[in-house]
C-alpha cells in the first residue's frame, strides 16, 4: 500500500500537466546542431534542435519520446532554455544531477521548475529519462559553441 503511496506522489498532478504541455515540441527545420540521447535503462530519447547566436539559445525544438518524468523535465527544460548559455544549460544539467543523486540543492533560476522531480530521488532507474533532455541541450549547446569558434 505504501509503495502505491509513494508512485502517487512520484506521478503528481503537477508532473502530469507538464507532461501534457512540452514547449517546443517540435523538430526545427534547420537546425544548427541536433542531439539524440537515449536512455538504455527504459528505452526513452529525446532529440534536441537548436540554434545559437551570440552564445545563446535563440532557437529550440524537441523531440521527446519518454515516460512523464522524462517529459515533464523536458518540459520543465523547454520553458527556460531561450536565451540560455552553454555554461547555463551545463551548470542546469550538473545541478539536476545532483538533486537527484546526492541530495543537491534545486536548480538555480530559471530551473528552478525542477524542484517538482524531488520525490524521483528515490527511483533511481528513472534519473536517466529525467535527465535526457538537458543532457542532450547541453551537449548540443556545447557543440553549437564549438562549431562557432571553429569558424
Amino acid at each position: 500500500m505504501a509503495e502505491n503511496a509513494d508512485l502517487i506522489k512520484l506521478y503528481s498532478a503537477r508532473i502530469l500537466a507538464l507532461a501534457a504541455d512540452i514547449p517546443h515540441h517540435a523538430r526545427l527545420d534547420a537546425p544548427q546542431v541536433s542531439v539524440k540521447r537515449r536512455s538504455p535503462l527504459c528505452g526513452s530519447t529525446v532529440t534536441v534542435d537548436l540554434e545559437m547566436q551570440d552564445g545563446r539559445v535563440i532557437r529550440f525544438g524537441q523531440d521527446v519520446k519518454a515516460c512523464a518524468l522524462g517529459q515533464a523535465a523536458a518540459a520543465i527544460l523547454g520553458h527556460a532554455v531561450i536565451g540560455r548559455s552553454a555554461a547555463e544549460l551545463a551548470r542546469a544539467r550538473d545541478e539536476l544531477r545532483a538533486m537527484l543523486t546526492s541530495d543537491g540543492p534545486i536548480p538555480a533560476a530559471p530551473f528552478e521548475g525542477y524542484e517538482v522531480l524531488i520525490p524521483a530521488r528515490e527511483y533511481r532507474n528513472r534519473h536517466a529519462s529525467i535527465l535526457l533532455a538537458l543532457d542532450a541541450a547541453a551537449e548540443a549547446s556545447a557543440e553549437a559553441i564549438g562549431a562557432a569558434q571553429a569558424r
